[in-house]
């Protein structure tokens, strides 16, 4: 899966473009590039593609997560409530801007629970992100609504969700701005990157600006700006090989959703074979970008066993609850504290006293959820050889 599974002519045409001109950089070199400017470009048409105004792409996901932080002025001393599901990527954002994150469950969607999330709010909190993980929505209305009572922003991270919409609406516009990954396992790729999307004028330019060392980009023909810089910035900005592989991608991004709907849809129809078994909650099925299958099983032994032999047959599911990337009670380095910085940070103060302690036991909701959930990633691809192996083991296992 995905994006990468139909590179073809497309994307050696956008990159052709680039590199006829000899310019990888994103600004300046106005004589060389002869009007080209691919990460432009693409910012541009996602903005125009998620129904947005405006769209910032940086590096990486995280990247995206920290830019997007950063310019919401999140710091030392604020809190940042997120799922217990998620990519590390998420939290290490968090942490990297010097605020501490707080998890919250999840429920059957496998993403926010809202009631939790009530619960989790402080004076200090400063934002909260949702994930749209594994392609499909957030209670993003809810979490909207219970963020809203209590004047804290949304960040959306929509990592895994690019096409994904619900009720018409693209993931990543409902809160204050949306973050994507573009990184060699998403819907679309392009090897590494990441976009932040936004209607909002003001922290569109300050990502801008932050994105590329602080330069102002106003108007200034052969330069990034009249340079002057209203604050410290970082480098997080995406080359144009990046954009133009964005551009091909994007294009077939419709595309793509729909082969992993009808694959989907025939994986889910094996699935449903299985004793006790019942699926995630899907809040718009016509929204899901359908990037993986979630199912769950009456109990935890049952899960195991059953996947064990799925496993056997060369059909083994993900089984989460001991996924070490996605899951938080299976993060040992942040459950330990364990960081590079001699001081401890970010999990002690510059006097060693403790900031944080997570408990691994802290999400019982959740924990039962994911012990009970297995998941098949959805290609865009699938052949018949492969869909029968897959109808077999789960006989099997029936």
């Amino acid at each position: 899966m995905p994006g990468f599974e139909i590179f073809g002519d497309e994307e050696k045409q956008q990159i052709a473009e680039v590199l006829d001109t000899g310019v990888l950089f994103r600004y300046e070199f106005v004589n060389e590039r002869r009007g080209i400017y691919k990460v432009r470009q693409f910012e541009e048409e996602f903005a125009s593609y998620c129904g947005v105004k405006h769209a910032q792409a940086v590096t990486s996901g995280t990247a995206a997560l920290k830019v997007a932080l950063t310019a919401m002025g999140v710091g030392p001393g604020d809190e940042v409530i997120t799922q217990c599901f998620t990519f590390v990527a998420t939290w290490e954002a968090i942490f990297d801007v010097g605020a501490i994150p707080v998890f919250a469950e999840v429920d059957e969607t496998l993403n926010l629970d809202p009631v939790d999330l009530e619960r989790k709010i402080t004076p200090r909190t400063k934002a909260i992100i949702p994930v749209h993980m594994m392609g499909a929505p957030a209670r993003i209305a809810e979490i909207k609504k219970i963020a809203d009572a209590h004047g804290i922003p949304v960040l959306e991270d929509t990592a895994q969700a690019a096409g994904a919409s619900l009720n018409g609406r693209r993931c990543g516009s409902f809160g204050l701005c949306g973050t994507f990954s573009f990184d060699p396992v998403k819907t679309m790729t392009t090897g590494e990157g990441g976009m932040i999307i936004t209607d909002d004028e003001d922290l569109w330019r300050k990502m801008s600006e932050y994105h590329d060392h602080g330069h102002d980009h106003v108007v200034n023909p052969g330069g990034r700006g009249g340079e002057g810089r209203s604050f410290v910035g970082f480098n997080f900005r995406m080359m144009e090989l990046q954009g133009a592989i964005g551009l091909a991608q994007l294009a077939k991004l419709d595309e793509i959703v729909a082969a992993q709907r009808r694959n989907k849809a025939a994986l889910r129809k094996m699935v449903a074979a299985l004793p006790g078994v019942s699926f995630r909650t899907i809040l718009d099925p016509a929204g899901d970008n359908a990037s993986f299958l979630a199912f769950f099983l009456p109990d935890a032994a049952t899960t195991r066993r059953v996947n064990g032999i799925l496993g056997q047959h060369g059909a083994g599911a993900v089984y989460f609850a001991n996924n070490t990337w996605h899951y938080y009670p299976k993060w040992e380095h942040l459950l330990a504290g364990s960081t590079l910085a001699q001081s401890g940070w970010p999990f002690k103060e510059a006097d060693g006293r403790r900031r944080v302690h997570y408990d691994p036991a802290a999400l019982p909701q959740s924990a039962e959820i994911m012990d009970r959930l297995l998941v098949y990633p959805v290609p865009v691809k699938l052949s018949d050889e492969r869909l029968d192996q897959i109808g077999k083991a789960i006989l099997a296992a029936c």
